[in-house]
């Protein structure tokens, strides 16, 4: 079964960004490298890990994402 998970970065501007993958390491990788210049957390570069939970089933972990 696969994992997904929802993360939550801190930014360099203190504000909070929160994203949903399937890859938690590549898509880490991605934000702190500036990869994607339309990401909210482009220019607010370096990012912290705040948290992240570990879910088995994507219908769950979207309904928490969207509270």
């Amino acid at each position: 079964m696969k994992r997904y998970y929802v993360y939550i970065l801190k930014c360099a501007d203190s504000s909070y960004y929160t994203g949903v993958t399937g890859n938690l390491e590549q898509r880490l990788r991605i934000h702190e490298s500036g990869e994607n210049i339309g990401c909210y957390t482009y220019s607010r570069r370096p990012l912290t890990l705040v948290t992240m939970i570990t879910f088995m089933m994507l219908e769950r972990l979207l309904h928490l994402k969207s509270r």
